[in-house]
């Protein structure tokens, strides 16, 4: 994946897009900040701290794919703040998104909610990418592993074929196992990541780290 100079109106200078990768917002979902250790008061703190360490890191001339897991709560309160981010944003929804195709019928009619909400684009499934020459597996779900106890949505994930995989769904429960890297906002200081730090990570090669 390579990014793209374009003019920047204020200065007449050419400045760099950047490409972003985030995922497990859950805007509004109070609960995720005990269950993840979280360092806010509440649901509301959680939310302004999120878009507040979005736009401090993407230009609104930036892309940002996310992971899934975008909004909970009240949606029709939660999923509107999507439009005060940054970037040109796609989603590749997850098991928390009421637009994710693994709800079936209930899914019917989400995907125009959230384009409105402020993605330009939905995606299911997986996507793959090049960075730094390598190519590179998404999915919201990782090869194995949860943030339960136990292995959910066997069916809904990618087959290891030894890619590494960018993914969410974990939360806190590693930044990087193997060749798969959580991109989640627990283990990237509550902000979307770069390809850049991305490509450092794969460079490094297999390891586990914990945040």
């Amino acid at each position: 994946m390579q990014t793209a100079p374009c003019a920047d109106a204020g200065s007449g200078k050419l400045s760099r897009m950047s490409v972003w990768f985030t995922a497990d917002l859950h805007f509004g979902h109070g609960n995720v900040i005990d269950y993840s250790g979280r360092p806010f008061a509440d649901a509301a703190e959680m939310d302004d701290a999120l878009i507040e360490r979005w736009n401090a890191v993407v230009d609104p001339a930036d892309t940002v794919w996310v992971l899934g897991d975008v909004a909970l709560g009240r949606i029709a309160d939660t999923l509107p703040l999507v439009d005060l981010l940054n970037g040109h944003k796609l989603l590749l929804a997850g098991n928390h998104d009421r637009c994710w195709a693994g709800h079936g019928s209930r899914a019917d009619g989400w995907t125009e909610r959230y384009l409105d909400a402020g993605f330009a684009e939905i995606h299911q499934g997986t996507r793959r990418f090049e960075i730094d020459e390598q190519r590179v597996l998404a999915c919201h779900f990782p090869y194995r592993g949860d943030s339960h106890d136990h292995d959910r949505y066997v069916e809904q994930r990618p087959v290891d074929t030894g890619e590494w995989l960018l993914h969410g769904h974990v939360h806190e429960r590693w930044r990087q196992r193997g060749r798969m890297i959580n991109v989640g906002v627990d283990v990237w200081d509550y902000r979307p990541v770069s390809e850049a730090e991305l490509a450092t990570v794969i460079r490094d090669g297999v390891a586990d780290i914990a945040r």
